[in-house]
């Protein structure tokens, strides 16, 4: 069984893919989400500000499908440039700090519209 989870409170997906699917309604699976405000346009700021809407659009969808930050068992993180490592990771752990999913960073040469990160997230109720 598969759900499709969907909000408008984080930007829509930009291709053809769901925001998150959520399979025996116990497992969640957020697709990578990037900086973009609800209405589709990219966070001003760094990485820091990236992480930040990142983890609120994650935080979004969580809230739609009746999950929270504790339930995330692994978080996949890509950056642009792991020189940004320490700054992702500081707001990353104001988020997700006490919960210690695990976790993979990796750096990328390139994410959708050139933003610095992109965050994706497996849930488990």
């Amino acid at each position: 069984m598969r759900k499709i989870i969907s909000t408008t409170n984080a930007p829509a997906a930009l291709g053809p893919y769901s925001q998150a699917i959520e399979t025996q309604g116990t497992m969640l699976f957020l697709a990578g989400q990037i900086p973009l405000l609800p209405n589709g346009e990219l966070v001003q700021g760094g990485i820091t500000e990236q992480t930040t809407q990142v983890l609120e659009n994650i935080k979004a969808i969580l809230d739609e499908a009746g999950y929270s930050f504790g339930n995330i068992a692994k978080a996949t993180v890509f950056l642009k440039d792991m020189n940004n490592f320490a700054a992702m990771n500081e707001v990353y752990g104001k988020y997700l700090g006490d919960i210690k999913p695990a976790r993979s960073t990796v750096e990328v040469a390139r994410l959708p519209k050139d933003v610095q990160v992109e965050i994706e997230v497996v849930a488990l109720k």
